[in-house]
């Protein structure tokens, strides 16, 4: 069993930066896909962002492509979140998660979860 833990979450103002964390541990990290999704009150659990098992094949929502990037450490068991001029619309919690087989843009396909971070953006 993996757990995931994310950190970096927190209150910014709108076109701010913030860069999200998961530690990864009880599995070998970089035999899984990480990913990134959110979940904005009201709405169901969106993808954000994933990243291979090595680290070379990056994927990214349309909202969210040329101001978030992600990024991963094997060597620490950590997966990064860069999230850069961030709007109203990026509020949301944000959940890192871990896939043994490789990418996927739905959440059922995943593997295991974090608890969760809070990221509030002002306007």
């Amino acid at each position: 069993q993996a757990q995931l833990v994310e950190s970096g979450g927190g209150l910014v103002q709108a076109g701010g930066s913030l860069r999200l964390s998961c530690a990864v541990s009880g599995r070998t990290f970089s035999n899984y896909a990480m990913g990134w999704f959110r979940q904005a009150p009201g709405k169901e659990r969106e993808f954000v962002a994933a990243i291979s098992w090595s680290g070379g094949t990056t994927y990214n929502a349309d909202s969210v492509k040329g101001r978030f990037a992600i990024s991963r450490d094997n060597a620490k068991n950590t997966v990064y979140l860069q999230m850069n001029s961030l709007k109203s619309e990026d509020t949301a919690i944000y959940y890192c998660a871990a896939r043994a087989w490789g990418y996927s843009r739905y959440d059922r396909e995943w593997d295991y979860w974090g608890q969760g971070t809070q990221v509030t953006v002002s306007s």
